[in-house]
């Protein structure tokens, strides 16, 4: 595959050509360049609460294990025995007294060390001492956990830093899970974050959302890892509460969209070339006004939901139809579109 084009500033700016939306190569370079090099939102903190606690997931396919440790601290590992690569876990689990591979039974310590391995005695120069799991990078903020695969990924500060201060009064660790939605969708993830990053599509594709957000006061702002989408609320009592909506994206993949609260957290995991899955976990504030709106902001989630997978679906058949290449952006409305498309050029051309 060629290079992309260097960056247009945002005047002259162009998407992506057609071609880096299809293709199991293009999503092999993204998982090596793009996720593994990324930090990964993987679990939330309720569920990593006690010495023992822990879950599985794959991130850029690498299969990973996280687990608080008896001395209450978090750590991830990769989810792979170092004697034969068997899983050390195969679902989330509460209060483990140590990580056993499923295959033959070596058993670590939830601190990653080697505490014995069954019928070894025969092994020269073999000693549990001197096996550890290696670590992954793990972060905790704000009530949502996040692991690192690959050493070449910016400090999280970096990344998320300024997010809490900028939503403030807002308290996004006061807030509790409350559901998990997941949506298969017949497009390729960034089809999704493109239509997240800008509200130019809102009077179109979306007439219920656009009565609650102000369209002409409807901005978006520009960091180096994230881009935020800010809009007053309006008219939207029963379903948000009075205050402003915030929607983040995060590179690569995380949404965090925030209301008077209330958080939902979007995380795009890409299926194929051409399929991706978005989850959409929902948290909220423990008090009565807050708690009071659940149904009414979810029934009002659901029809916003459906209204972007049909134009996705739709755009994904519009780039493989070989009548579209890249076409201008919008530079009042597609900034953050600009801005993600720079970072992804950025990273195919290190790789």
């Amino acid at each position: 595959m060629s290079r992309p084009a260097d960056p247009l500033p945002l005047e002259r700016a162009r998407a992506l050509p057609a071609r880096y939306y299809a293709g199991e190569a293009t999503l092999a370079l993204e998982q090596e360049a793009v996720f593994r090099r990324s930090w990964q939102l993987v679990a939330h903190a309720g569920q990593l609460a006690e010495p023992g606690d822990h879950i599985v997931e794959h991130v850029a396919g690498v299969p990973v294990l996280v687990v608080r440790g008896q001395d209450g601290v978090l750590r991830a590992f990769p989810n792979v025995c170092r004697h034969r690569a068997g899983p050390l876990a195969l679902c989330n689990g509460k209060g483990a007294r140590a990580l056993h591979c499923k295959y033959h039974g070596w058993t670590y310590t939830l601190e990653g060390q080697l505490r014995s391995a069954p019928e070894m005695q025969g092994a020269a120069d073999f000693d549990v001492n001197d096996i550890r799991l290696p670590p992954l990078r793990v972060h905790a903020w704000q009530g949502l956990v996040f692991v690192a695969v690959d050493e070449d990924v910016p400090s999280f500060d970096a990344v998320y830093g300024g997010i809490a201060e900028r939503i403030a009064p807002i308290d996004l660790a006061a807030m509790r899970f409350h559901r998990r939605d997941s949506y298969d969708i017949g497009c390729n993830w960034k089809v999704y974050v493109d239509n997240f990053l800008e509200g130019y599509h809102l009077p179109h594709v979306h007439p219920g959302l656009s009565k609650v957000l102000d369209y002409r006061a409807y901005d978006t702002e520009l960091f180096p890892w994230h881009s935020l989408q800010h809009s007053p609320l309006r008219n939207s009592g029963d379903i948000y509460g009075d205050g402003d909506a915030f929607y983040y994206f995060v590179y690569p993949n995380v949404m965090l969209n925030i209301m008077p609260g209330r958080l939902q957290t979007n995380r795009i995991l890409p299926l194929g070339a051409d399929r991706c899955r978005v989850e959409f976990d929902y948290y909220y504030a423990q008090d009565d006004a807050a708690l009071a709106r659940i149904a009414n902001d979810q029934a009002f989630s659901d029809e916003v939901q459906d209204e972007d997978i049909r134009i996705c679906e739709s755009v994904q058949q519009g780039l493989a139809s070989g009548l579209y290449d890249a076409g201008r952006l919008c530079p009042k409305r597609e900034s953050g579109v600009w801005h993600f498309h720079n970072l992804l050029r950025a990273a195919y051309g290190d790789a």
